[in-house]
């Protein structure tokens, strides 16, 4: 590798925390009544973690920095990206703080999730390494919404690392607060690739239909890819359009499958594929990664979400 090369394709600014998958039918039943449930999974938790460690199963030279306890969660955590050859020197470990956990009530067609912060949210913008930012060439931010500490000093870092030559993603993912703002605009300026899904992208534009969302979006970050559940995606760079219309397929369980989108879209990306082909990988990743619990354990290598795409063009013959 030249020495001018980055060392990593994604350095991820993100929350770690592990998440407990409780059952097909979780509903609780208030009033001290015990519900047995009839599955429960600890596994890899969190839109940061989730997506990076489905890049690097796709090949992709991952990097994370975020913050977890000196716990039992945060170890567990650590052990999992390391599993996937994730370059974790940007973790911090904070003993004053529990590593942060998601309880996930899977019932027919729909989920619950309870969540405590820990050290979700510690992560602040001056923690972030400056060798470390500049050694990768792009830049992944999750769960805007979450990072309390991250968003003050993020637009000056991220303007930062753009003038450095590295371009910046973003998936704001859900805002529990529902105000949609929080400087998420002055972010996206320094955006370069956003990923919201569909009700995201409604809620920020505060606009009522995806495709005024999306033109809403597109006016001013170069590109858009707009998440729609089992339906596909969209995207738009300039006035080009692309739809994909997914691989629809009988669902486990549907946990991070944007943030493995997420991943395989990225992958095409920043390979400079046709918007089409980025697209594509991203419906594939984001599709196979149901079927399994939780988030990780059903990541498709890229060969195997390239497979899917090629049985699809396959049977449309």
């Amino acid at each position: 590798m030249p020495a001018s090369s980055p060392l990593f394709d994604i350095l991820t600014l993100g929350e770690i925390n592990v998440d407990l998958i409780l059952g097909h039918d979780a509903r609780p039943i208030f009033g001290q009544f015990e519900k047995v449930v009839d599955d429960a999974t600890l596994t890899v938790g969190g839109s940061g973690t989730i997506f990076a460690m489905g890049a690097a199963r796709l090949g992709l030279r991952v990097a994370y920095c975020g913050v977890v306890g000196e716990d039992t969660f945060g170890r567990f955590m650590l052990d999992h990206l390391h599993q996937r050859q994730i370059d974790t020197r940007g973790v911090i470990i904070d003993p004053t703080l529990k590593t942060g956990l998601s309880v996930i009530l899977n019932v027919p067609n729909d989920r619950a999730i309870l969540t405590h912060l820990g050290a979700i949210d510690a992560l602040r913008a001056d923690q972030v390494d400056a060798k470390l930012l500049a050694q990768c060439r792009h830049i992944h931010i999750t769960s805007y919404f979450l990072q309390h500490n991250l968003r003050p000093g993020l637009a000056a870092l991220l303007a930062q690392t753009r003038a450095g030559g590295a371009t910046v993603s973003l998936d704001t993912n859900w805002d529990p607060s529902e105000r949609w703002d929080d400087g998420l605009h002055e972010v996206l300026a320094q955006t370069d690739l956003f990923l919201p899904n569909e009700q995201e992208a409604r809620a920020i534009t505060r606009t009522s239909t995806l495709d005024a969302a999306l033109s809403t979006l597109a006016s001013t970050i170069p590109t858009v890819a707009i998440k729609n559940g089992a339906a596909g995606a969209i995207c738009r760079q300039g006035n080009q359009i692309i739809l994909d219309p997914g691989f629809p397929m009988p669902v486990v369980d549907t946990t991070g499958a944007g943030d493995s989108f997420n991943g395989g879209f990225l992958y095409g990306w920043l390979h400079r594929w046709q918007l089409a082909d980025a697209l594509a990988l991203g419906c594939a990743c984001g599709a196979l990664s149901t079927q399994a619990a939780g988030g990780t354990a059903a990541q498709p290598t890229l060969a195997e979400a390239q497979a899917l795409i090629e049985q699809r063009k396959s049977q449309l013959l």
